[in-house]
């Protein structure tokens, strides 16, 4: 589970996937070359000089440092599959919806409500409906900060889980999100 809701939308995409991503080094370093079409564009996005790429490339380097190999990782995912993601998002915005299950502090803003449960931390499981959805990733692709997706998740939970579609806490203005312990989303 992640504390990010980018990092979350992201994990849940990718549970879509058919095909594992490429594992070791080398293997990820090819994979970016190609992606990229050239060696300095690798070396650039991952902060490492063109002949390290290279040396990945031919074999020659085999165990990246820990930061470099979590840079890699995170860079191969990011460009996997990307007509899977595509539909799985596609899915989610238009018929599936997305589930957050998140473990975060809660606090309210409205009218005093008839309950003693105000800003403490929950841990939530909601299917929010796929307006929900299509809002999150349509953010998230027109690169929408962390603060922006904590909003839209904020104002989605407010509606579908305190609310209920208008059924209760009619006077409840603004739900915030806050000291995320961990948050996962899935499709």
């Amino acid at each position: 589970m992640s504390t990010e809701f980018g990092d979350g939308l992201d994990a849940a995409v990718q549970k879509a996937f058919t095909r594992p991503a490429p594992k070791g080094a080398g293997t990820q370093m090819r994979y970016l070359v190609k992606q990229l079409k050239a060696t300095e564009t690798v070396a650039d996005l991952l902060g490492i000089s063109q002949r390290q790429v290279e040396r990945y490339v031919a074999g020659q380097a085999k165990r990246p440092r820990a930061d470099l190999a979590a840079r890699l990782e995170r860079e191969v995912k990011k460009r996997r599959q990307p007509q899977i993601r595509a539909k799985a998002r596609e899915k989610a915005a238009t018929t599936g919806g997305i589930v957050i299950d998140a473990h975060a502090r809660l606090e309210y803003a409205g009218a005093p409500m008839d309950t003693t449960d105000e800003d403490c931390i929950r841990h939530l499981t909601v299917a929010l409906p796929p307006q929900h959805a299509a809002r999150l990733f349509d953010a998230q692709q027109q690169g929408a900060g962390e603060n922006t997706l904590r909003k839209l998740t904020a104002e989605a939970l407010k509606e579908v889980y305190f609310q209920d579609g208008g059924r209760r806490a009619g006077s409840l203005e603004e739900v915030e999100i806050n000291d995320v312990l961990d948050l996962e989303f899935d499709l």
